[in-house]
């Protein structure tokens, strides 16, 4: 028998439940296993909100790294925005000299 499908949403953000004792702010970026999203709003504590799983974002990146558009990017709570060896999570869409505090990154959803 054949395996269906049941529509759920289109993905570009999706739902998105906050299972810590504190809000999480708007604009905050969420590791979601291998993926990175950003939430679109203040999520409470408990609740679900949404979060983007496309789109460009400015990001802190890690200090001394220099980035060139096109780099496959990967983030960590205590770097931001690093270059990838594996695990992509987006890439660079401009160059980002090392002294910048941030990058524009596409997210792959």
């Amino acid at each position: 028998m054949a395996k269906t499908a049941v529509y759920i949403q289109r993905g570009e953000a999706i739902d998105y439940k906050n299972t810590t004792d504190e809000r999480i702010p708007a604009n905050t970026v969420i590791l979601l296993g291998e993926r990175i999203g950003v939430a679109g709003g203040d999520i409470p504590a408990g609740e679900v909100g949404s979060i983007h799983m496309n789109g460009v974002f400015e990001i802190p990146k890690k200090a001394g790294t220099a980035l060139n558009a096109g780099d496959n990017v990967v983030f960590t709570e205590e770097n931001g925005i690093d270059k990838a060896t594996d695990d992509v999570m987006g890439y660079a869409v401009e160059n980002a000299a090392a002294e910048a505090a941030a990058a524009k990154v596409k997210l792959i959803g």
